[in-house]
């Protein structure tokens, strides 16, 4: 029987065995640079996240003053919304010109944009201007990394160590986003700009040894960049996602910004304007993306799974801070400026889990193919996610820790396989766009959870937190007005209080200069218990909507993982073999 072989795949295949044989240790070289990249850019991507009490008090600039929450949002948000926005076509450009130079040229990028943010020269506004300016700009480079590395090891890789390889390199991926969380909580109480310093002599190394050492595999696939395809989905979903983001601020009476027209026109826009993209790209002669690539269930199901697992650990992450910082920590003696270094030591069982499963499942999954254990890993995520609900809010550490811990095996035993599935499903030549495609929606997932699940909190706190805030306040000696007027300030100000690491009641007080008024008693109310025992039950209550909701998303990726490939190794048209015996056969 004959075989027809993709000639861009024979070509591919042809290049890495010449590799192998004159340089045996060159795809290792390969992993070894990329999982270096991609860590780089998503430590990154998280470590502003634990340090944005450092850096706003480093520029002198309150984020909870009303006219100061764009600025929070922006710096929160920027670099997330880029690189969702761009691996896409940096993928495809990848394609067209070469993934090597389009990962070359984002390590220099994102190198000289950490130089720019290891000093900033201004001071309040302008100085969060300039930080969210050169956040944007390294969210660039960190696009062009995520976009081709995934292509660079599959080209580098036969299929029977794919799975490892790019196991190991999405173990960087998500585990670097919880170790951002550690070294910015460290490196914050060091100096604030500190965070952005340990990016400058990685990225210069990385850049070095990249330039030097990786090989263009991959065939180009020459042809015309299609604009219409990439304004409709640059800008489609760049409006999208800030129009979510902003639906996390009160509008009007609302708690939350969901009723305000612009977000309400910005995500219907953004929704269109992707529709149009999806048009666009079926009648173009030389699309960004073929929208084609959707039909194979193992790459359209893969990437909706992919989504939901990224929204879920998304999720996760930022109720968990909020929940360590908020809560936990202060009940267990932990000053509130203390705890965003101590929420993320506290967090390191998860990513220990993900260490742990990632390069396994990959290994193994190139050995039995990826649906047994891309639908455990969704099963077991969205296990823990109820679990979590189920222990007290003021929980045993140790339970804690070990429901964390699953958490983050169950996405490792997901990631790498999924991952694997993916980029095996689709023909050579449009691997960068793919790996864009797939990484798009790794970022976007990250993105919408913020929007997502702060909304859901705060239609959970909503409820439940008015009266007991008011009832609280009152009972330490607050006015019954301004307890009233406290107690319904939308809840969005304590979460961001607690997830800045700031006092959320000396917060919320300090407009109404209550704290000085004769029989309120501010030590209560500043000290380490009030808040915490305070927002509790509310809390658990926004939280079994979030955690819900998240297990929802799990059982939905697991039905979508049934449709991942089998032995994505033994493919029709196979890397393993040569030319000639594939004919042959």
């Amino acid at each position: 029987m004959t075989t027809e072989l993709d000639p861009a795949l024979a070509e591919t295949d042809r290049r890495r065995r010449r590799m192998d044989h004159d340089h045996p240790h060159y795809k290792w070289v390969v992993l070894s640079n990329t999982t270096l990249g991609i860590l780089l850019a998503a430590v990154n991507a998280s470590i502003v996240l634990i340090s944005l009490p450092a850096i706003f008090r480093g520029i002198g600039l309150n984020p909870l003053a009303p006219g100061n929450v764009s600025y929070l949002l922006w710096m929160l948000m920027g670099y997330l919304v880029v690189t969702a926005v761009l691996v896409v076509p940096f993928g495809r450009l990848g394609d067209m010109y070469g993934r090597v130079k389009i990962y070359n040229v984002g390590f220099v990028v994102f190198t000289l944009a950490a130089v720019a943010l290891s000093f900033d020269p201004f001071h309040l506004d302008g100085g969060a201007i300039w930080l969210i300016a050169w956040r944007v700009i390294q969210g660039v480079g960190g696009a062009m990394l995520m976009s081709s590395s995934s292509a660079i090891l599959t080209d580098a890789f036969p299929a029977n160590q794919r799975g490892m390889a790019l196991g190991v390199n999405m173990v960087a991926a998500v585990a670097g986003s919880f170790l951002g969380l550690l070294i910015g909580g460290v490196l914050s109480e060091i100096h604030w700009q500190a965070i952005f310093w340990v990016g400058v002599p990685i990225g210069i190394i990385g850049t070095l040894w990249s330039v030097r050492s990786l090989k263009e595999l991959g065939v180009r696939s020459p042809g015309r960049v299609d604009w219409a395809g990439t304004f409709t989905f640059g800008i489609g979903l760049t409006v999208l996602l800030v129009g979510i983001t902003y639906g996390i601020q009160p509008y009007g009476d609302s708690t939350t910004g969901w009723t305000n027209p612009l977000v309400l026109g910005s995500i219907i826009g953004g929704v269109l304007l992707l529709v149009a993209f999806c048009f666009v790209e079926l009648r173009v002669a030389q699309p960004m993306v073929d929208i084609r690539l959707f039909r194979s269930a193992a790459f359209g199901m893969g990437n909706l799974a992919g989504l939901m697992s990224s929204m879920g650990r998304g999720g996760l992450q930022f109720m968990l801070i909020i929940w360590l910082q908020g809560i936990w920590l202060p009940l267990h003696g932990y000053s509130f400026e203390s705890t965003p270094l101590w929420a993320g030591i506290y967090l390191l069982p998860a990513t220990f889990g993900f260490l742990a499963a990632a390069p396994i499942a990959g290994s193994f999954a190139d050995r039995f193919g990826a649906r047994p254990f891309t639908v455990t890993g969704m099963l077991l995520m969205a296990v823990t996610f109820v679990a979590l609900l189920m222990i007290p809010v003021n929980f045993n550490y140790w339970v804690f820790a070990v429901l964390v811990f699953l958490n983050g095996l169950g996405g490792g035993v997901f990631t790498a396989p999924n991952t694997a599935a993916i980029m095996s499903s689709v023909p050579a030549s449009q691997r960068g766009a793919a790996s864009g495609v797939r990484s798009t929606f790794f970022n976007a997932g990250n993105s919408l959870s913020i929007g997502i699940f702060f909304s859901l909190m705060i239609v959970g706190l909503a409820h439940t937190l008015p009266d007991a805030m008011s009832q609280g306040l009152q009972a330490q000696g607050v006015s019954a007005s301004v307890a009233h007027d406290v107690a319904n300030l939308p809840p969005v100000g304590s979460l961001f209080a607690a997830f800045l690491g700031y006092n959320p009641i000396a917060e919320l007080l300090a407009p109404y200069d209550a704290l000085h008024q004769p029989g309120v008693n501010a030590d209560v109310l500043t000290g380490q218990t009030f808040f915490p025992n305070l927002i509790t039950g509310p809390f658990h209550s926004g939280l079994v909507v979030v955690f819900g909701a998240a297990a929802l998303m799990m059982v939905i990726g697991a039905i979508a993982s049934l449709f991942s490939a089998g032995r994505y190794g033994g493919d029709s048209v196979t890397e393993d073999q040569t030319p000639e015996q594939a004919t042959d056969e």
